[in-house]
């Protein structure tokens, strides 16, 4: 394994957007933490250090922590491309669909055994006792006997998905872990359905993501600094000699956009005139974004003509944990390429870059502040985070009614749910009404970035884990 550097931010930062009692609050909790891991390091695991809401919400998180003092510290496992595999359809299964199809069976259960063997070494080697081990996702479930022989005083597994139905398939997936979690002192879900039935209840955690508000991808940009962005990385024809290109990074050093050329494919930019609806995702059939492209090509003559769709993902040769991106992608490019002249015309496909993550999540950012109405088409979703960064920029939001989006958007206040993700009518007429509606429009990103700001900001997930490291 390696370890990720994360230089420490002081807590102030995010207390001074808290009012009084929230931030003596946030105070409280790590005067405690200190206290609680003096002499001790608190270790978090999971499989990759790029791409996807975990790692996100471990940097952010992890930089505070160090900042109020707790040696807080991140390993990413090193394993091979069967065992990504492997746990690609374990992803999928825990959300109830069957994904490539393949097994999990003897063979899988063995291989991935196998794969985490010389992590549970490094583990073993780093790992103190009375320290904390905190291991994410079911990547890293089967390190937990390692975390134990090296007498960790704690060892908490996270769940970051899930589903609130089970059925035979996420029973199977379940069954599949359920021999390496026997003995952790917690497992920590993001909502309390997504726990399968044989977790104690004395050891279930209900810990919802949150944002970090001070990142690249959510920091405060002017309307002229999104658009020197967008015109720079070629995604959108603005108006040029305006704005800035600088952005803050991760260790605090500044950053400018660099010229990109080729991130749209097969279309160019879009117009500086247009309205954008925007996904931004991974490529991941459980994400439908063909399912958005199909919605908005078969409505097209019910949205304004001055509306263009832009679905956007990483580059998929720079997310290693997730064989399944290429293919996605590859569905959408052949879809696309079948669309009617207008309609691929007014949609777009990007690839954003991989290879410098704060500019990746700069131009996230600009493109969510560009939107006029961002959707989430998810058909399965354990948390989206991509629902949670534009309601905290204040953008009008569409999103399905599963999982833990229900827990973000408050319809008719927060956004707009669509009941049946499949629903393509529904989802289409949706979008419509805000981009002819434009004060209601304005009214939910409101009523958005101010649930963001009660529920969903980095204090309350900080303060929550410190309560439960404390129980523990």
């Amino acid at each position: 394994m390696r370890e990720v550097a994360i230089a420490p931010v002081p807590l102030d930062r995010l207390g001074a957007l808290l009012d009084p009692q929230r931030a003596q609050r946030l105070a409280g909790a790590a005067d405690r933490a200190r206290s609680l891991f003096a002499g001790r390091t608190l270790w978090n695991v999971n499989a990759t250090a790029t791409g996807g809401g975990v790692a996100e919400m471990l940097l952010a998180l992890l930089a505070y922590s160090r900042g109020a003092g707790v040696d807080a510290r991140w390993l990413v496992l090193d394993a091979d491309p069967e065992f990504f595999a492997i746990t690609k359809r374990l992803h999928n299964v825990l959300h109830g669909s069957p994904g490539d199809g393949g097994p999990l069976g003897p063979a899988e259960a063995a291989h991935y055994r196998e794969a985490l063997a010389h992590n549970a070494e490094s583990l073993r080697a780093l790992v103190r006792p009375g320290d904390f081990v905190l291991l994410h996702d079911p990547q890293t479930a089967g390190l937990v006997p390692a975390a134990r022989e090296a007498r960790a005083a704690c060892v908490i597994w996270r769940c970051h998905i899930g589903r609130d139905e089970q059925d035979d398939l996420t029973r199977s997936g379940w069954e599949f872990l359920r021999p390496h979690l026997g003995d952790v002192d917690a497992l920590v879900f993001s909502r309390r359905q997504y726990a399968p039935d044989w977790v104690p209840a004395e050891r279930l955690a209900v810990i919802p993501p949150s944002l970090d508000p001070f990142t690249a991808k959510n920091a405060e940009l002017s309307p002229a600094d999104v658009d020197a962005a967008l015109r720079r990385a070629a995604l959108v024809l603005a108006p040029k000699d305006h704005g800035s290109l600088r952005f803050r990074r991760r260790d605090g050093s500044w950053g400018t956009v660099r010229p990109h050329r080729d991130l749209t494919l097969d279309t160019g930019p879009v117009d500086a005139e247009s309205r954008l609806v925007l996904q931004i995702s991974r490529w991941d059939h459980l994400k439908d974004m063909g399912g958005v492209l199909r919605a908005f090509a078969d409505h097209l003559p019910d949205l304004p003509r001055d509306t263009h769709l832009v679905l956007a993902g990483p580059d998929v040769t720079g997310v290693g944990d997730d064989p399944e991106g290429a293919q996605v992608l590859a569905e959408c490019r052949a879809q696309w390429g079948c669309l009617p002249a207008e309609a691929r015309r007014r949609a777009h496909l990007v690839c954003l870059p991989m290879d410098d993550i704060d500019e990746n999540a700069h131009l996230v950012n600009a493109l969510q502040r560009r939107a006029a109405v961002v959707v989430q088409k998810s058909l399965v979703e354990g948390f989206g985070l991509t629902v949670t960064e534009p309601m905290w920029k204040a953008r009008p939001v569409v999103a399905s009614a599963v999982g833990g989006i229900n827990d973000q958007v408050v319809h008719g206040r927060s956004g707009l749910l669509v009941r049946d993700p499949t629903d393509l009518d529904a989802f289409a007429a949706a979008v419509r009404d805000l981009l002819v509606d434009e004060e209601y429009a304005r009214r939910l990103g409101t009523g958005a970035r101010e649930r963001v700001r009660d529920l969903f900001l980095g204090d309350r997930h900080l303060v929550q884990y410190g309560d439960l490291f404390e129980r523990l």
